[in-house]
Parts: structure tokens; C-alpha cells; sequence
């Protein structure tokens, strides 16, 4: 992945999202694996899923930054780097702007991160799993789209609009199908405030990505930092260390936790919501539950009902015709006048 995305074509970034979105669904059954492996709560796996999926972006960024000298080096015939185009900061001052400029979208994405993810276990704490998620992931397109359109003059048209409705009523058949549900209203409550955290995250990273100014990689390893210093306390006080009778599996599973719906899924939606539709960016990212049944059914033994049948193929359709609609706005943009 490019450390700056200012350039990466639209087509890419909705694959990145794809990938994202697929990927977060998995978290759901490594955490309940967890859960069954230890007495780790919520919070402190939420902690320790960033502090260690900060460290494996700290670690691969040495990686990064071979591969992108590489890909210079090939933009000239004889293989050599183009030195010109680097140019020494005439000033203390022009080495501050850029630090500062980073500083301020990390904490601000940081805090983003931390009261989505917090708010929502909260949440399902207060009125159960399948209302925290229809509430969350239902409200974050709806407020998203207002945003965009308020802010960043981003319309949807009555084919965006036919869409996120059909992603919605997709995502209320597939959770609450089951029913047995119990709405609660401070579980609401806070699941609208964790929905409001999601689309802060969502405009911001789409906002400073027109601008050209987006880093998905510094964003990452940013925002990651901020939330693990948010955690930490709430952590400390649930039982930062868990107890265990399988400690290998239990730290293969935080590695995987670390490593896939986190460094890579993040890193790749970072990148991929700074050059799509802020409101097709929430639509896609609705695969999350999609990804998280299928794997209930395939890996954890759950029966594949009507209603879950029904939700997916409602989303699936409602993801790829946003999808295609994105693809073809990107290519009128960029047709020569």
C-alpha cells in the first residue's frame, strides 16, 4: 500500500473496502473463540487488538518504505530514483507543518476509533448484540450521508438513496431475523453515540483524502496510539491480563485479531475511504455482518436460516450496485472534457 493515497485509483479503493469490511467480520469469531479460550473481556481485547496491531505497523514500516524507494527507482529506465524531486525543508518550520498536521488527524481519528468501539460494546453490553449492531451500523450510512452531503457536497442521487436502503433493510432482516430481541434505551443511546464516533472517522478520513493530504499508514499507526491510551484505563480496571488454560492458542488468536481486522483491515479502509463516496464507504463496510455469518455458519455450526439468507443477498446486491455506480462517477470525473 502507497504511504500517501492521493492518486490511488477508485477502483482500488473499493477493493480495499471490500477486503476491510470482509475482514472486520472475522473479528467477531475470534473474539467469541477468545472468550471460550480465557476470561478476557471486551475492553481489554478491544486494548490489546490495537496496541498490537500498532506494533505490527510500526514494525512493517521499515518494509514500506523499501518498497516505495523500489517503485521510484522504477519510474526511470535505468532503474535509478528520481533525487531531483526530493528537496531539503528550508526551515525548522516546514519540518513542523507536516508533524503537525499528523498529530492533529491522529488524535482526532484516535478518538474517533475509541468512543465507536467502546460506545458499541457498551452497548451490546446494555441491550444485546444484535440491537447494538442494527442500531450502529444502521444509523452510521444514514448520519454519514447527511454529512457528506452537508459537508462535502457529495450526492447520493435516488440510486444511492434506493441503495443504502435496501443495504439497511438487508442488515435489519439479517440480525434481527432470529428474534428474541431487547431494545433498551441507554443501549440505544449509546449505539448512536458509537455510530456518530464511525462517521466522524469516516468523513475526516474522506475530507482530508480530496484534499490529497490523506497517509493511511500514518493515520493508522495515529489512530491506533490514541485509542490504546484511551483503553488502557478502562482495561486496567475490567482485568488487563486474562486467565487461561490454552495461553498458546489464546495468543494466536490476539495475533490474528492484531493482524488481519485490524492492522491490515484499517490500513486498507483508511485508504480506501479517503478516495470513495463517504457514504458508499458505510455502505460497503455493512459486509462486516455478512462476513460474520457467513463464518457462523461455515466455522461455528450455526444453521443457515431464511432471514440470514434473505439479509445477505439484500446487502450483497445493495453493496455491489453502489459499487458500480461509484466506478462509473469516478470515470466520468476523470474523462477528458
Amino acid at each position: 500500500m502507497p504511504n500517501a493515497v492521493n492518486g490511488l485509483p477508485v477502483g482500488r479503493g473499493l477493493l480495499y473496502l471490500i477486503v476491510a469490511g470482509v475482514a472486520w467480520g472475522t473479528a467477531g469469531a475470534a473474539a467469541s473463540l477468545v472468550y471460550r479460550t480465557s476470561d478476557m473481556g471486551p475492553v481489554a481485547l478491544s486494548f490489546w487488538r490495537c496496541a498490537a496491531g500498532l506494533v505490527l505497523l510500526l514494525a512493517a514500516r521499515p518494509l514500506r518504505m523499501r518498497t516505495g524507494a523500489r517503485a521510484a527507482a522504477d519510474d526511470r529506465p535505468d532503474g535509478t530514483a528520481r533525487r531531483q524531486e526530493y528537496r531539503r525543508p528550508d526551515s525548522r518550520q516546514e519540518y513542523r507543518r507536516p508533524l503537525a498536521r499528523t498529530a492533529w488527524r491522529s488524535l482526532v481519528t484516535g478518538l474517533g476509533l475509541a468512543v465507536f468501539q467502546t460506545a458499541y460494546f457498551a452497548a451490546v453490553q446494555s441491550t444485546g448484540l444484535a440491537v447494538a449492531t442494527v442500531v450502529t451500523l444502521g444509523a452510521g450510512p444514514v448520519l454519514i450521508a447527511l454529512g457528506a452531503r452537508l459537508a462535502l457536497d457529495e450526492h447520493l442521487g435516488a440510486g444511492g438513496v434506493a441503495a443504502v436502503a435496501g443495504a439497511l433493510a438487508g442488515l435489519a432482516v439479517l440480525v434481527l431475523g432470529g428474534g428474541g430481541t431487547t431494545v433498551r434505551p441507554a443501549g440505544v443511546l449509546l449505539a448512536l453515540l458509537s455510530a456518530a464516533g464511525y462517521s466522524v472517522m469516516t468523513l475526516l478520513t474522506r475530507w482530508w483524502g480530496r484534499d490529497g493530504g490523506a497517509d493511511a499508514a500514518g493515520t493508522s499507526v495515529g489512530a491506533f496510539a490514541v485509542t490504546s491510551l484511551c483503553l488502557l484505563p478502562l482495561a486496567l480496571a475490567e482485568g488487563l491480563v486474562p486467565h487461561t488454560a490454552e495461553p498458546v492458542r489464546l495468543l494466536w488468536l490476539l495475533a490474528y485479531v492484531a493482524a488481519v481486522p485490524t492492522a491490515l483491515a484499517y490500513g486498507l479502509y483508511f485508504a480506501g475511504a479517503a478516495v470513495v463516496r463517504s457514504a458508499t464507504v458505510s455502505v460497503i463496510m455493512l459486509l462486516e455482518p455478512v462476513s460474520a455469518a457467513a463464518l457462523a455458519v461455515l466455522l461455528l455450526g450455526e444453521h443457515l436460516t431464511a432471514a440470514t439468507l434473505a439479509g445477505t443477498l439484500l446487502m450483497l446486491g445493495s453493496v455491489a450496485g453502489l459499487a458500480v455506480a461509484e466506478t462509473r462517477q469516478a470515470r466520468t470525473r476523470s474523462a477528458p472534457a
